[in-house]
C-alpha cells in the first residue's frame, strides 16, 4: 500500500528522541540495568505554585480562543520583553500544545527552504519534510563550538538562491549543550540577505552562565521565537508552548492560526491558566537551583568521561553532552551506540540522528537520569556541589558515566 501514503511521509521514522525512551522502558522491564541518557526529560518537579493554579483552574472546560487566552499571551509577552529587550506583541503570539507543535505549524505555512546547522533537533528535518520544504545542512565544528560561521551561511544563502529562506538556530543547543558565541555575526548576515531567522529558545532559561542571550537583540525585524514549558519548568507532559512573530507578518501569523483551528482547536484550557502563573510568577530561585544542579552533573559527567580518545565541549545549558568517541571499529555512530547500549547498559542516540554524517562517531547524552525533586530537596544556596554530593543524588548518573568510561577502553 505504498501509493495510500504520501511520498514525503513515507521515510519517516518515529521521533529518535522516543524512539530511544521506549526501548529503555523495554530493557528495563526484561531487567536490565539501564542509564538512560538518550531521553531529554527535565527531572525536576514542577513549582509548587504552577501545580496549585492548574488544580484551582482543573474545572475550566470551556474552549479558549484558537490563538490562545489573552492573559498568558499578555505574559509571554512581558517575559519575552524582560528577557531579549524586544517587543513581541500579544497579537502575534500563538500558544501551541508544546514548542514542537508551533515549530510543526511554521513548517507547514512556510512556502521556501530552510537551513539546519549540523547538529540539529531530531524533529527539524523531519518537520520540514513533512511541509515539503527542502532542508540545506550546514555542518559544523567543535572549534567554533557546534555553531555555523557567518560565513558558512552567507556562502549557503548564496548557494540556494533568491528563494524564501528560515535559518533555525538552537541556543543553548540540543544535543551539543553549547551556546553560540557568535550571534551578532549570523544575524548581521541573515539581515544583509533578508532571510528570517527561528530562535527555538526552549532551552535559554537553562544557560548555566544565567545569561538569557536571544539572537533577537541583533535582528528583531527577522527573529521568529519558540519555546514553552517543558526543559526549565518540568512540564514535558503539559504540552505548552508558543510561537512570536516580530510585526509585519500578519498574513504568517493568521495562517499558523488557521492551521492551528484546523487541527488541534486550541490548548487545554487548564494548562493555559497555569501557564500564566509560570510567566508571570518569579522563580528565578528555582531556575537558579535547577540549573546549578543540571551544570554541575554535566560537568561531572564532562570530567569524568573526556580524555584523548573522548571529545567533549563543556556544557553550557540544558541537558546535554555531545562525546566523540575516536575509534575504527563501527562503521556508523547508530552501530555504535548499539554497541554500547548492549555492552554497558548505556542509551545514547548517534550522531547520524542530529544531521552529523553515518561515519563520525558523535553522541548525543544526556544526563538526567536522575531524581529532580530529592536533588532539590538536598541542596541549597549556590555553592559548589562536590562530586560526593553528584554520587548521593545522582547515582545513575555516575555509574553510567563509569560504565561508558569502561565500554570505550575495552574497545
Amino acid at each position: 500500500m505504498d501509493d495510500f501514503i504520501k511520498k514525503n511521509i513515507r521515510g519517516l521514522k518515529p521521533s529518535a528522541t522516543l524512539a530511544i525512551n521506549e526501548k529503555a522502558k523495554k530493557l528495563l522491564k526484561q531487567g536490565n540495568k539501564i542509564y538512560n541518557f538518550g531521553f531529554g526529560q527535565s527531572p525536576f518537579p514542577i513549582p509548587e505554585k504552577i501545580v496549585s493554579t492548574l488544580k484551582e483552574n482543573a474545572g475550566k472546560k470551556d474552549y479558549l480562543p484558537m490563538q490562545g487566552l489573552k492573559e498568558l499571551r499578555v505574559a509571554i509577552s512581558k517575559s519575552l520583553l524582560s528577557k531579549t529587550g524586544i517587543e513581541y506583541d500579544k497579537d502575534n503570539i500563538i500558544i501551541t500544545p508544546g514548542s514542537k507543535e508551533a515549530m510543526l505549524l511554521m513548517h507547514v505555512a512556510f512556502n521556501g527552504e530552510i537551513i539546519l546547522p549540523a547538529p540539529s533537533w531530531v524533529s527539524y528535518e523531519p518537520q520540514a519534510q513533512i511541509a515539503e520544504n527542502k532542508v540545506h545542512w550546514l555542518q559544523t565544528s567543535r572549534d567554533n563550538n557546534w555553531f555555523p560561521t557567518a560565513e558558512d551561511i552567507e556562502k549557503k544563502i548564496k548557494s540556494i538562491g533568491n528563494k524564501n529562506i528560515i535559518l533555525i538556530i538552537n541556543s543553548p543547543n540540543n544535543p551539543s549543550g553549547t551556546v553560540c558565541n557568535n550571534l551578532k555575526e549570523i544575524a548581521k548576515v541573515a539581515k544583509e540577505y533578508k532571510i528570517k531567522i527561528l530562535s527555538d529558545e526552549i532551552y535559554t532559561d537553562l544557560t548555566f552562565d544565567q545569561n538569557y542571550l536571544s539572537i533577537s537583540k541583533f535582528y528583531p525585524e527577522g527573529t521568529f521565537i519558540s519555546g514553552g514549558l517543558s526543559k526549565w519548568c518540568g512540564a514535558g507532559g503539559w504540552r505548552l508552548g508558543f510561537f512570536a512573530s516580530p510585526d509585519g507578518n500578519k498574513e504568517f501569523i493568521n495562517a499558523l492560526k488557521t492551521l492551528a483551528s484546523e487541527s488541534y482547536s486550541t490548548v487545554n484550557s487548564p494548562v493555559q491558566y497555569a501557564a500564566v502563573e509560570a510567566y508571570q510568577g518569579n522563580y528565578d530561585d528555582y531556575k537558579a537551583k535547577t540549573t546549578h544542579i543540571l551544570k554541575s552533573v554535566g560537568n561531572y559527567v564532562y570530567n569524568n568521561l573526556k580524555s584523548n580518545k573522548v571529545l567533549i565541549n563543556p556544557p553550557q545549558g540544558g541537558f546535554y553532552l555531545m562525546p566523540e568517541f575516536l575509534n575504527s571499529k563501527f562503521k556508523t555512530s547508530s552501530e555504535m551506540c548499539d554497541d554500547i547500549l548492549s555492552k554497558s547498559g548505556v542509551a545514547l542516540l548517534p550522531g547520524s540522528d542530529f544531521g552529523f554524517k553515518n561515519d563520525k562517531m558523535l553522541t548525543r547524552l544526556s544526563f538526567t537520569d536522575f531524581d529532580g525533586d530529592l536533588f532539590l530537596k538536598n541542596i541549597s544556596g549556590s555553592k559548589e556541589l562536590d562530586d560526593d554530593i553528584i554520587k548521593k543524588y545522582a547515582p545513575n548518573v555516575v555509574e553510567g558515566t563509569k560504565k561508558l568510561a569502561e565500554w570505550h577502553k575495552n574497545l
